[in-house]
């Protein structure tokens, strides 16, 4: 039983916001638990600053607190000390201090301490409402700048057609992994990808239902490829893969993997069923001397010409040990690939 069930108060409500509150005396615990529960929100109470730092920090923790700035374990400056220097990943909570305090150095100590707001014991309950609706005005826009932000860091660094990984994206990418291959000692592949024949899809079918197929081969691309793959757009119908941690075994079966894949990828326009192919250029490597991404990128692109000579519809791997060489497609047919009819 909580202590405001026990002085007879009201059931919880739908909230509007959970609140933590944390105050030592159960009279005041309980005037609170009521007060805020009548205002819709859902009220979480605890008697001292220890259990209030457990719950501030825990998974899905409160982000309005209340703190009793007098309170047995720790007081309630030194919880909002301890809050603000944790480099925590939760969003921010703002904390109101109550105290029977009202000295000016009270205040700036108080403040200092990392609290947004301050009120005096006894408080007006209207006061008090009126300053938790401000922190939680605060919250929202707080909120809305962190969703608008991630959209913004998303349009920078995706593109808008295929929602994979643009240039600028893949490039910090493909520096990154190479970085911790040649940390690792451990293999990289860089597959160049480009559709065939695809200006007869503009040609005879439109640039819209060109644009669908580029978008449709994105989409079945991220499925083909492992959770810590990375795929982007090079440009106009040219895509690239960079896959860390692969074998000089299992990277020729990688490639070939996506080409029939992808080959399974249909569009569908007006009556008309589009399907595509796309030759791909691959390079392999576990030894890095002598080379950089600029490179691997470039010998990509040089495999890639040769599926082009090839006849398309091909996978050429250059595994830096001697020419590229054509690999066989998969005799067998290919799994489904998810989210693809």
């Amino acid at each position: 039983m909580t202590d405001c069930e026990a002085c007879g108060g009201p059931g919880r409500t739908q909230s509007a916001m959970p609140v933590l509150v944390a105050e030592d005396d159960a009279v005041y615990r309980c005037l609170l638990q009521n007060l805020l529960r009548r205002a819709s929100f859902e009220v979480i109470t605890v008697p001292n600053g220890i259990e209030a730092l457990s719950r501030a920090e825990s998974l899905n923790a409160p982000r309005l607190l209340i703190l009793d700035w007098v309170m047995p374990g720790l007081d309630g400056p030194e919880v909002c000390r301890r809050l603000r220097s944790a480099n925590r990943a939760q969003p921010y909570q703002y904390i109101l201090l109550l105290t029977s305090k009202d000295a000016k150095a009270d205040t700036v100590t108080g403040l200092e301490a990392g609290a947004d707001d301050y009120l005096t014991k006894p408080f007006d309950s209207q006061e008090l409402l009126a300053r938790l609706r401000a922190g939680t005005r605060i919250l929202e826009l707080q909120d809305r700048l962190i969703a608008t932000q991630k959209q913004l860091e998303y349009i920078a660094t995706h593109d808008f057609l295929t929602d994979l990984w643009n240039r600028f994206a893949w490039k910090k990418l493909l520096a990154a992994e190479f970085e911790r291959a040649s940390r690792n000692a451990s293999g990289i592949a860089v597959l160049m990808i480009d559709l065939d024949h695809f200006k007869k899809v503009n040609d005879s079918y439109g640039h819209s239902a060109g644009d669908e197929v580029l978008h449709r081969v994105g989409e079945c691309l991220h499925s083909l490829i492992r959770a810590y793959d990375h795929a982007g757009r090079y440009g106009g119908e040219e895509f690239i893969v960079v896959a860390p941690h692969h074998s000089a075994n299992d990277v020729h079966e990688y490639a070939e993997r996506i080409r029939s894949g992808i080959a399974r990828c249909a569009v569908s326009s007006g009556e008309a069923e589009i399907s595509v192919t796309v030759s791909i250029g691959c390079v392999f490597t576990d030894k890095l001397t002598n080379l950089c991404p600029e490179k691997m990128v470039q010998l990509a692109d040089h495999a890639l010409y040769d599926a082009k000579k090839q006849g398309r519809n091909c996978v050429c791997l250059d595994d830096l040990s001697g020419p590229a060489q054509l690999i066989p497609k998969l005799s067998a047919k290919p799994a489904a690939v998810p989210g693809l009819s």
